[in-house]
């Protein structure tokens, strides 16, 4: 009988071993992310220069040479200009935005009420972020609170006149009070209203197919100027003598209107997504039509274009800023409205206020579109098996 040498065979497991530098941590991430191709390298060194060249005179205007406080347009004028900074002296006027803060998040709405918005934007808050996590439990409950109950109790709190409250009548409302109203109910209305026409678009009635073609057609055909113009000032002509809507009312309804159009294609691009496989399935179950639309068909096309609906909410947002053709001010209208101010006017002024609006638009929809990407990837099960 011949000895067999098992010597080859290995006793034990090899130890783990550390991937190489080049393929783990920040140098795998910049070699596959800036540095994949001569193309990436050329237009990765290219964009550096450019930080390079822009980033340093951004920071000075905006930090470093910045007036934080003051108590007028002196603190941001150099002496030729009749104030007190030197001559070719150049930065954000921070003092400015400060010394309007209030007049940008409130408007003209009255100093002493100010807890009523407050109060409401703590309610939206609490109320939107359980909404927000997936695996907070009674979404049911907080949805109905936050859609349906949550709107009549702001309604009562911001306009008063009930309970012991003052009335504050819509035109003294203003800044970033206005812009989260108009869009706040625009994206409540407009995606159950959008999904509605995309049906009925879809329909096999002619009446209510015409209908909702005709609508949707009219109404993505002309600008949101144009639909506030008329929403403000033609809508009133149509109805009885003596019957009038306030004018927060008229621009709520014409963006709404506008907005449930755009979002009318999005979920119809949707619905034309899913593989008629999916309908036939569903019929073979022997489902009707709102089963089908509701359990099946519609939660795979709202799946498939989270990406647009979340586009044509920050458009939205966004767009509020329209609503100064009817004379109403949003954040950005306040800000411009406080250019003319004779106490803040100094060349920094306009650019300082600009940039503030910018930012507070910027917060809110990175926002919107991050949380987009985290449910499109929490979604996406088409890597599961």
């Amino acid at each position: 009988m011949v000895d067999s040498n098992l010597s080859f065979v290995r006793s034990e497991m090899l130890q783990e071993q550390t991937p190489p530098l080049a393929e783990r941590g920040a140098v795998k991430w910049m070699r596959t992310n800036l540095f994949a191709t001569p193309v990436d390298t050329a237009l990765t060194i290219f964009a550096l220069l450019l930080i390079a060249w822009f980033l340093p005179p951004m920071i000075r205007w905006l930090f470093i040479e910045a007036v934080w406080t003051g108590p007028d347009r002196s603190v941001c004028s150099t002496v030729a200009q009749g104030g007190i900074q030197p001559d070719g002296w150049s930065g954000a006027c921070w003092a400015y935005v400060n010394a309007n803060f209030n007049q940008f998040m409130y408007g003209r709405y009255p100093i002493e009420e100010h807890w009523r918005v407050n109060l409401v934007g703590i309610m939206f808050v609490l109320l939107l972020i359980p909404l927000l996590i997936p695996k907070v439990p009674y979404k049911v409950a907080n949805a109905v609170t936050f859609f349906f109950i949550f709107p009549i109790v702001a309604f009562f709190l911001l306009v008063g006149g009930w309970f012991g409250l003052s009335y504050v009548e819509t035109p003294l409302w203003g800044g970033l009070l206005v812009t989260l109203v108009i869009s706040f109910v625009g994206i409540c209305v407009s995606l159950p209203l959008g999904i509605v026409l995309a049906l009925g678009r879809r329909s096999k009635m002619p009446v209510i197919k015409m209908f909702c073609v005709i609508f949707i057609e009219t109404i993505r055909g002309i600008p949101l100027i144009t639909v506030l113009f008329m929403a403000s000032y033609m809508l009133p002509l149509f109805l009885p003598p003596g019957v009038t809507f306030d004018k927060l009312l008229r621009a709520l309804i014409g963006v709404a209107l506008f907005a449930s159009a755009y979002m009318a294609e999005v979920v119809r691009g949707g619905l034309q997504a899913i593989p008629k496989g999916q309908y036939e399935g569903a019929d073979s179950l022997g489902l009707g039509y709102w089963q089908k639309t509701r359990l099946i068909i519609l939660p795979q096309a709202l799946k498939l274009v989270i990406p647009s609906i979340v586009n044509t909410f920050i458009g939205l947002f966004k767009d509020t800023s329209l609503v100064t053709i009817i004379s109403m001010f949003d954040l950005l209208g306040t800000v411009r409205q406080h250019f003319s101010d004779a106490n803040w006017a100094s060349p920094q002024t306009p650019m300082s206020g600009l940039i503030f609006a910018g930012f507070v638009f910027w917060i809110f929809c990175f926002g919107m579109s991050r949380y987009s990407i985290f449910m499109e990837n929490r979604l996406d099960t088409g890597h599961k098996r």
